[in-house]
């Protein structure tokens, strides 16, 4: 695993129940801050191999990104039953939920 991936599977399996991170946040946090696509296809291929918890990972504006029905809904329930709060239109409030890690690259 290269060190850019490693860094971002750590970053996403210490996000705590109940907060959110951005890809783009992930990526900066990881040392490439315009990487957040690279970290879309980590969360992607490497999820369940290392049981991330992908739905705490939304896009910039605090929305959902998935567009699998099946999937929304899941990501959805999830982060529901963690006492996040999602809008009908699948936004989070970043300023409530948003889990600021304690680091020098954020």
């Amino acid at each position: 695993m290269q060190p850019f991936t490693q860094q971002v599977v750590m970053i996403i399996k210490d996000i705590p129940e109940g907060k959110v991170m951005t890809y783009g946040q992930i990526a900066r946090i990881a040392g490439s801050p315009r990487a957040a696509r690279q970290v879309v296809r980590i969360l992607h291929s490497m999820s369940k191999n290392h049981r991330l918890p992908w739905h705490r990972v939304l896009n910039a504006k605090g929305q959902i990104s998935i567009q699998d029905d099946s999937s929304y809904h899941d990501q959805v329930l999830s982060l529901q039953s963690e006492g996040v709060k999602v809008s009908e239109t699948g936004k989070v409030c970043l300023d409530e939920y948003q889990w600021r890690r304690v680091d020098k690259k954020d």
